[in-house]
């Protein structure tokens, strides 16, 4: 691509020709669609959801359609809503752990009512963000990346040996070398496709990944297609599928982990401004970003789905191509709201057999740890610094994994207590602010 183009392109207002647009368009929806499906499929388990049943499947479509609208949103805008820049909008990982936690205990009416209200609270952010970012310096920001990382990967090994449930993995076949010869083929091959191709198969690594290891879990009769075929073509979405109950502890603990997605949202509009245009974001640009991520995750809540937030690996795509232009990632957008809206498509994800998906999130799960840790590497590693990553990783994730030690606090501080993320951001927060510089 000559400098000319990438000057033309590194606007967003323009647009390249039509038949460079749809594929750039495409692939931009493929870097992204695994990573965007996958959270809803770990909280419908969690809230025992009958794996490939119709409700995961809706789940599923609510996942596509909502990342469209609000991808939508950002691309496109609303008044003062939206970075209208070429900013992908999917569904966040960061809160996978708090609401599968929620759904398991309260059950998905509790957790998308926090959605709702956790929504709500990161639109409002959006009037102000700009001045929270000292909160959330780098050390901060990745101690959180990686908690949520750190805290994801055990469900992920539980999903390759064949099962995430406790009755599934008393099942005789679970760890069996057949469910991890599936896994560890999805895993090869997107590793292969990472590193060793360039363009569209090394951005579509993972899901290529899940294609291969779905036809050979077919092959060894893995799959059952009954569910495809029940599904409908067409499909109204549902207002308030699961009713509306608020519960103190679950809306704290998700409008917790809003703030921090909203943060990583402004690091990602200021690195789309710098892979394509050379340039800093502006503060109408940053406060857009929050308002349609607040705004698309609230309504995403009232009809199903699950929070939304920005994703990073289309930003890569961005500095790739040099084609900074919001009309090709709007044509991606597009995409997903019609795969949103066809309950086949979300009933195919859904038969997808569990060591397939494994071995998908082993990767995606690992990457979600190693981004923070990168994130950390801006940090130097003094002592101060390490005491705090020690001691907020320790609180975050021990209380997690040992959640009798504190049976005895509030139902509502038990919640942020055991959410693994929650207390890993607090304690770093705190610890970030009364520890003096080492000079």
């Amino acid at each position: 691509m000559t400098d000319s183009t990438q000057g033309a392109y590194g606007d967003p207002n323009q647009t390249p020709p039509l038949a460079q647009a749809v594929p750039l368009g495409l692939q931009h929806v493929l870097a992204m669609f695994a990573s965007n499906v996958t959270p809803s499929i770990i909280v419908a388990g969690a809230a025992g959801l009958a794996f490939g049943g119709p409700e995961q499947v809706y789940l599923i479509q609510m996942a596509m359609l909502f990342a469209g609208i609000a991808t939508l949103f950002q691309t496109v805008g609303l008044g003062p809503v939206g970075a209208r820049l070429p900013i992908m909008q999917g569904t966040s990982f960061a809160f996978v752990g708090v609401l599968a936690g929620v759904a398991a205990t309260q059950g998905l009416s509790v957790a998308l009512t926090a959605c709702i209200i956790g929504g709500v609270v990161h639109f409002i952010l959006g009037g102000f963000i700009r001045h929270l970012r000292w909160l959330f310096p780098p050390l901060v920001t990745g101690l959180v990346i990686l908690a949520i990382g750190l805290y994801l990967i055990p469900v992920a090994i539980k999903y390759a040996a064949g099962g995430a449930a406790k009755f599934q993995m008393e099942a005789e076949s679970f760890g069996s070398l057949m469910h991890w010869s599936v896994a560890l083929s999805v895993v090869i091959v997107a590793l292969v496709l990472k590193f060793f191709t360039k363009g569209t198969l090394s951005n579509a690594a993972i899901l290529i990944g899940l294609i291969v290891g779905y036809l050979l879990a077919l092959v060894m009769g893995m799959v059952s297609f009954a569910p495809v075929a029940n599904a409908s073509w067409f499909t109204a979405i549902t207002p308030f599928p699961y009713g509306f109950e608020v519960s103190p502890g679950a809306v704290i603990a998700v409008t917790l982990v809003s703030i921090v997605s909203a943060i990583e949202t402004v690091g990602d509009t200021s690195a789309t401004t710098k892979a394509g245009a050379g340039r800093e974001a502006t503060d109408e640009e940053i406060s857009g970003a929050t308002y349609a991520d607040g705004l698309g995750t609230a309504l995403a809540g009232v009809f199903g789905g699950l929070p939304n937030t920005s994703f990073s690996q289309n930003v890569g795509i961005v500095g790739m191509t040099g084609i900074m232009s919001r009309h090709v990632v709007t044509i991606g957008a597009i995409v997903l709201i019609l795969c949103g809206l066809v309950p086949k498509i979300g009933a195919v994800i859904a038969s997808m057999p569990l060591p397939v998906l494994g071995g998908g999130v082993i990767v995606m799960f690992g990457m979600v740890a190693a981004a923070g840790l990168n994130v950390l590497s801006e940090t130097d590693m003094n002592r101060r610094n390490m005491v705090i990553i020690a001691v907020s990783l320790a609180a975050g994730l021990g209380l997690n994994l040992v959640p009798d030690a504190v049976q005895y606090l509030p139902g509502v501080v038990k919640t942020l207590a055991t959410s693994a993320v929650a207390p890993t951001a607090l304690v770093a927060i705190v610890l970030n602010l009364a520890l003096p510089d080492e000079v």
